[in-house]
């Protein structure tokens, strides 16, 4: 994983950790599952800005059977201490991503202020999916978020869709496309204390027609809907519609 790091207004042990945080992920594969093979292309890590003193990363682990077309992949999420690299929290997730039709695309770790409680921040780690077919194109985004606890990451909001996108059309111009987002907001303070999740959905249909030399698209009007994810029973509830399955 590339980035570009700035110099300035940040300390040293951070700055090291940002730049080899990649250099961890075969001992950490090591230390929590040995024997184990890593799918690099798709690992990531990074610090994290609420407390730079620890780095978050999470490392896919294909199983035996997987290969680049199909297969499922066990997830291994961590939180490190960013100078020295040793794992203080992490959670197993047994065939946490598959792929066949939708393969897995990418990998990212989100450090939105996703701040639950006082005490409580959460980060995420977002898994893209893309299906492979021209004149079928489809994609999903899913979300995950964790805080520590204790040694060990809890996770309170459990594969939500934040983007799903479709289409059918001719391969040249003429077709439907179907396009839909969610973004996250922290809400107010629940009874027990966590903060309610406000979720914005916003769909968009396209209709294209025409040939490939003229070809016109026509956006129809956005369609808005808003939700409101509760904490109950240590984590949020995801309507079925709006959580990825296998």
């Amino acid at each position: 994983m590339k980035r570009t790091l700035l110099c300035l207004a940040i300390g040293l042990t951070p700055l090291l950790a940002h730049a080899g945080c990649e250099d961890n992920f075969q001992k950490w594969t090591a230390q929590l599952h040995p024997g184990r093979a890593l799918d690099t292309e798709h690992a990531a890590c990074k610090v994290w800005p609420a407390n730079e003193a620890l780095t978050i990363a999470a490392l896919p682990l294909p199983q035996k059977s997987s290969n680049d077309d199909e297969g499922t992949d066990d997830l291994e999420v961590l939180v490190a201490d960013s100078a020295s690299g040793t794992v203080i929290a992490h959670q197993f997730q047994k065939g946490a991503i598959t792929y066949d039709a939708m393969r897995l695309s990418s990998l990212t770790l989100d450090t939105a202020r996703y701040q639950l409680t006082p005490q409580n921040r959460a980060f995420g780690v977002r898994v893209f999916h893309e299906g492979m077919s021209r004149v079928n194109p489809a994609g999903q985004s899913v979300l995950s978020l964790y805080v520590i606890d204790g040694q060990s990451l809890r996770t309170v909001v459990d594969r939500l869709i934040v983007g799903d996108s479709s289409g059918d059309w001719d391969g040249n111009c003429a077709g439907t496309f179907n396009e839909t987002t969610r973004t996250l907001d922290i809400g107010p303070a629940g009874t027990d204390g966590y903060a309610a999740l406000k979720v914005a959905e916003k769909s968009v249909e396209t209709v294209n027609t025409g040939t490939t030399a003229n070809c016109v698209d026509h956006a129809k009007p956005a369609k808005r809907a808003n939700f409101t994810l509760e904490y109950k029973g240590g984590k949020y509830g995801v309507p079925k519609g709006m959580q990825y399955t296998d």
